[in-house]
């Protein structure tokens, strides 16, 4: 048996960081997975509730978590209801965000009581998985890494947003949200956050100094993240593995909101390759 609680802790950025925890019921000494979810995503986006779900039934607490700025709020925790906190997010803040979540799983007493806070696993997807890179290189509590379609360069889409000048000069630029129709606002202070700390956001640096076991999973139909990214990454940790899911896009088959019973077939391939390697650097 399973079980789910949801937690609300304080983030250092004056914004709550919600979270939630699936575990295995009677287990001693559990990896611990943390997933980080990818931009105009969320912890609870689509089928990622089944995939906690099978990770806890393989014997790991898996903690999935909303970063502070994504647009969410305590309310409303699905989609975006807050633009202004989704327009003064920036790749830092979600750093210090997973430290937080990092922090907070290593002292939380009903966590370290089943879990191994020595044995952290990061997971990220899109541009999650940046973050979860760059982390990894930082903290030495986390044991793997693994990156789901994620990105290769923050600084190539960092300048993409828009004309540099006009974005100065009108102080935001907008993207279109396909899905919810809305026009989600970054403020100049994502680019001028970017060029503070580029040489920390630089996921090359990071990759490439990695000493700990690192996972590249990426559909060869990914359509938003090309699968050269993943290429990239492996080449500049030649230690890593890459694994390619043969037909799988973006998000592994999913979508939002999922209401199938079970996961998606490329979503769950994906998770059973994570399985294997995690069986093989972790237990």
């Amino acid at each position: 048996m399973i079980h789910t609680k949801e937690f609300i802790i304080d983030g250092i950025h004056d914004r709550p960081i919600l979270i939630d925890v699936t575990y295995p019921e009677k287990k001693i000494n559990a990896p611990i997975i943390i997933f980080c979810h990818g931009y105009k995503g969320f912890k609870d986006w689509g089928a990622w509730h089944f995939m906690a779900n099978t990770f806890a039934n393989t014997g790991y607490i898996f903690i999935k978590f909303n970063f502070s700025h994504n647009g969410g709020t305590v309310e409303q925790p699905l989609d975006f209801p807050d633009l202004e906190a989704f327009g003064n997010n920036n790749y830092t803040k979600e750093l210090d965000d997973l430290q937080t979540v990092i922090d907070w799983a290593a002292s939380n007493e009903e966590i370290i009581k089943i879990g191994n806070a020595r044995n952290i696993t990061l997971i990220g997807h899109s541009r999650g998985g940046g973050i979860v890179s760059i982390k990894a290189e930082e903290d030495t509590r986390v044991k793997t890494v693994i990156s789901l379609a994620g990105v290769c360069d923050f600084g190539k889409r960092t300048a993409t947003i828009g004309d540099i000048e006009s974005w100065r000069l009108d102080g935001v630029k907008y993207v279109l949200n396909g899905r919810t129709k809305q026009h989600m606002p970054h403020y100049f202070q994502f680019y001028m956050d970017f060029i503070k700390n580029e040489d920390r956001l630089t996921i090359k640096r990071a990759v490439s100094n990695l000493k700990i076991p690192h996972l590249i999973i990426h559909g060869n139909n990914d359509t938003s993240v090309s699968i050269d990214e993943a290429k990239l990454l492996h080449q500049w940790n030649p230690e890593s593995e890459l694994n390619i899911i043969d037909g799988a896009n973006h998000v592994f088959g999913g979508q939002h909101p999922w209401q199938k019973p079970d996961l998606p077939k490329h979503l769950k391939s994906a998770i059973e390759r994570i399985i294997d390697f995690l069986d093989q650097h972790v237990y």
